[in-house]
This record gives structure tokens, C-alpha cells and sequence, in this order.
């Protein structure tokens, strides 16, 4: 093949995409995103790239989480003066992840030099983004654009608003990366569009080893959640990511008060970044499915349970703590690792009447983790907190596409499948699914050294 693709990111990893096309005279970068999970991943962020920032002609971004967008301002920082194509809901999503993570970024650096810690120094900041912003070119769904004689088509990949894959056409061949693909078994936002037939697919593997299950299952439990943790009378805390999880959450939430499923409840959503994509989400309306587009059309947000309040100051997120009775309280971190779901677990959990709802992956050795595993005690922000509450699991609310649903998407390739962003073990399964019915497939090497890495950052 005449275009070459090297991958210094999300290569036998599930984190820190980055990938370097060169096809038809072009340099084309897909996705410049953070390294996230273990010491040794993170570590990665702050190392040389590997290829010449400068040299790279375009990029071409997937979507806003940050293991796809994190790097970005530092790209900038370090050379790159190309337009980055995206969709206008990436767009509006990438700012305030971006300048959320600045911010964070800096109080951690100023807290740990000020407590004698080993203090590292922070990728980009505020004005880093700000940089970024100007090199942003909207691009729509299905509509090409030429990047020095590469043909870019951009498809729905139904992972969050704005997510897409992309298809390079030159010189007769044909590339597709998938970016992430969406869970089509969830009913907000479209599935994701079939890959086609393609010379080389850059194929996505996080659950290339497992289907989820049912997602009606996934409902039921956590209505009954709900309604017997209501029955109880306490709060309801569910660490949840600002970006997806959290407005899916309330969607559901939302259907299951009018059907009358569950009692109407006192919604908080503690978290300032989820408050500021509320509104991306609503800019966002004609990408969603139809069923939910009515609402709109209806004057009422689908995001919205009757009794919804976003706290957006220190001091109303710790006016929750004076709150007596059932409610639900959503915030960040949604794997525990910080952000003021601490402060709601270290005031609550020794409450009997407390509920834990965990909906997301939790890394070993982390809160999450050992709360489920059953601790009596748990340390929170330096204190030891008795676990008396009850803690709760519901899986099924990934955003990715399962093993069938990436079986599905590339039944058409008759080229090269390259398997990225999973981890090893996923990415070994699917390779043998594919090749059982005939397709060539291979796990794509990465040209930096990875460290064994085991989280998914936004599943």
C-alpha cells in the first residue's frame, strides 16, 4: 500500500490516541489524546512525541473525550500550525474539557509544591487552549473536504455528539479509523454508520472480547435501584463522568418518572463541567434519534427530571450535606479518583440509609474498586469512612460498541483490519473472531514503549 499509518498512542493501549497517516504527500494526525491510568501511561504525556509536531499537515479529530483530544493543546504548544477538522458539537464540548483540565492541571501542580510533593508541571494552560481553539475547521457528517488531494469523508459513529469516523480516500485507496463506536443497543443517539470496504481499517477494540448485556436489563436494575434506595429515605450518590454517563443518566431517569417507574426525586448534578455541557447537548438536538428530538420539539428538555438542579458553587455543593430525605446526587469523578463525589462519599457512606449506585468501570486499587469488592472501611481524603451504606453496581451503560456490534461495523472489509485503543486481551479476542470469518487482521504496534495499562478512561 502506498499510505503508511504509525500509531504513538492507543496501540495495545485503550488510552492516548494518536495516529500519523501519510498518504498522497500529506501527513494527516487522527486524534492527540491524553495517556490516562497508571503513573506509567501519564508519564507518557510529557515525553517527545515522537514525530516533528511542525511537520504534521492536518488533524483530523473524533470526538471531545480526552484520550482522543487531551494532547491537543500541547501539539499546538509544540509546533503544529494545521487546521484541526472536528464537528461543531466537538467543538463546543473539546473547550470546556480543555479548560477544566488546565485548571486541574494547575491546582494540582500549586497544591503538591506547596505541600512538598513532587509537583508536575502542567501540559498546557488556559492560554494554550485558547491558541487551540483558532486552529479549529468545522467539518459536517457525509459532506468531504480535500486535505491536499486526500478525499475526508466524516460518518456518524453514535459514540457521543459529535463523535464520527473518518474514511481518506487517495489514489484509489481507501482508509476508515473508526474513532469510537457507539453502543447501538442505547437509544439517544444514532448507531454507528457500517464501515463499508476499505484497503486498511484502523478498528477500535475496547470490548472486542464481550457483549453487554441487554440494555433493558440494564434499565430494570437500575430502577429498582432507584426505587428501593428511595424507599430508604437517604441520598442516592452516583460518581458519574461529566460528558455522556451523567445525561444519559438523566435521560433515563426522566423516562422512568413518566412512565411512572420510579418516584419523582430531587436530581442534583454536582459537577461544573457537566453544567456547561448541558448546554452543548442541547445545541446538539438534530444528532439525536427521533424519539428524543420530540421532546425538543415539545418544548421540554429530555435531559431534564422534574425536579433537576445543577450546583455550580463550592457552597452549593456543600449545602448537599444539610439535605435530609431521598435524593439522588450525580458528580465527578466517575472513577473515583477526585472531584466532589469524595466529599459526598466521606459525609454519607457511613449512613445505613446511603446508596452507592456505581455505573462505570473502576480501576484496581482504586475507591471504586474496593467498594465493590465489599470494604467494611475505605479512606477518603485522609480520613477512614465506615462503609455502612449499600453499594450497588449497574454495567450497561458503556458508550462503546460491543464485540458484536465491531463484528457488525466491519463484515464488509475486504482489506487490512488494525486493531486499536483496547487492551491487549481484547484486542487478541477480536483478532480471532475476525479472522475466523476470513478477514485479515493484525493488533497495530505502537512506536513508543507502552506500559501495561488496565482502565478504560470513558466506557
Amino acid at each position: 500500500m502506498k499510505l503508511n499509518v504509525t500509531s504513538y498512542g492507543a496501540a495495545r493501549t485503550v488510552t492516548g490516541s494518536c495516529h500519523l497517516v501519510e498518504i498522497a504527500g500529506q501527513r494527516i494526525l487522527l486524534d492527540c489524546g491524553l495517556f490516562q491510568g497508571s503513573r506509567g501511561l501519564e508519564d507518557l504525556n510529557a515525553k517527545p512525541w515522537g514525530f516533528e509536531a511542525s511537520s504534521v499537515d492536518a488533524l483530523l479529530l473524533s470526538h471531545a473525550h480526552l484520550d482522543h483530544a487531551g494532547r491537543l493543546p500541547k501539539l499546538v504548544k509544540d509546533g503544529f500550525t494545521g487546521p484541526i477538522y472536528a464537528t461543531a458539537s466537538t467543538r463546543g464540548i473539546v473547550e470546556p474539557l480543555l479548560l477544566d483540565g488546565a485548571k486541574l492541571q494547575r491546582e494540582d501542580f500549586e497544591r503538591n509544591k506547596r505541600k512538598g510533593r513532587e509537583a508536575v508541571a502542567p501540559l498546557y494552560n488556559e492560554e494554550d487552549v485558547a491558541k487551540l481553539l483558532e486552529r479549529f475547521e468545522l467539518l459536517s457528517v457525509r459532506d468531504p473536504l480535500e486535505i491536499g488531494g486526500v478525499r475526508v469523508t466524516a460518518q456518524v459513529a453514535g459514540h457521543i455528539p459529535g463523535s464520527v469516523s473518518y474514511a481518506l480516500e487517495a489514489a484509489g485507496e481507501r482508509m476508515v479509523f473508526s474513532g469510537d463506536l457507539g453502543n447501538a443497543r442505547k437509544d439517544i443517539l444514532p448507531d454507528p454508520t457500517p464501515c463499508g470496504d476499505a484497503d486498511l481499517v484502523l478498528m477500535e477494540s475496547t470490548y472486542g472480547d464481550r457483549d453487554h448485556k441487554p440494555f433493558e436489563q440494564t434499565l430494570e436494575e437500575f430502577a429498582d435501584i432507584l426505587k428501593t434506595a428511595a424507599e430508604n429515605g437517604g441520598k442516592i450518590l452516583i460518581p458519574s463522568f461529566a460528558l455522556e454517563r451523567t445525561q444519559d443518566l438523566l435521560y433515563h431517569i426522566a423516562r422512568m418518572e413518566d412512565a411512572g417507574i420510579i418516584p419523582s426525586l430531587p436530581v442534583y448534578v454536582d459537577s461544573p463541567l457537566a453544567s456547561k455541557i448541558e448546554g452543548v447537548y442541547a445545541a446538539a438536538r438534530d444528532e439525536f434519534e427521533p424519539e428524543v428530538q420530540r421532546y425538543y420539539t415539545a418544548n421540554r428538555d429530555p435531559f431534564e427530571p422534574r425536579q433537576l438542579r445543577y450546583t455550580r458553587s463550592t457552597d452549593e455543593s456543600k449545602a448537599l450535606n444539610t439535605l435530609k430525605g431521598a435524593c439522588v446526587i450525580i458528580a465527578g469523578a466517575g472513577m473515583m479518583t477526585g472531584g466532589r463525589i469524595l466529599h459526598h462519599l466521606r459525609n454519607n457512606l457511613a449512613r445505613p440509609s446511603t446508596s452507592v449506585v456505581i455505573v462505570g468501570y473502576q480501576p484496581e486499587g482504586g475507591l471504586g474498586r474496593r467498594l465493590i469488592d465489599g470494604a467494611s472501611s475505605v479512606r477518603i481524603m485522609g480520613d477512614d469512612i465506615a462503609v455502612r451504606g449499600k453499594v450497588y453496581t449497574v454495567g450497561g451503560f458503556s458508550a462503546h460498541a460491543d464485540r458484536t456490534e465491531l463484528l457488525e461495523w466491519s463484515k464488509d472489509v475486504r482489506g487490512q483490519i488494525r486493531l486499536v485503543h483496547g487492551e491487549v486481551s481484547s484486542m487478541t479476542a477480536l483478532k480471532a473472531s475476525l479472522e475466523a470469518r476470513g478477514q485479515s487482521c493484525e493488533l497495530q504496534e505502537p512506536q513508543i514503549v507502552m506500559p501495561a495499562s488496565r482502565s478504560r478512561t470513558d466506557e
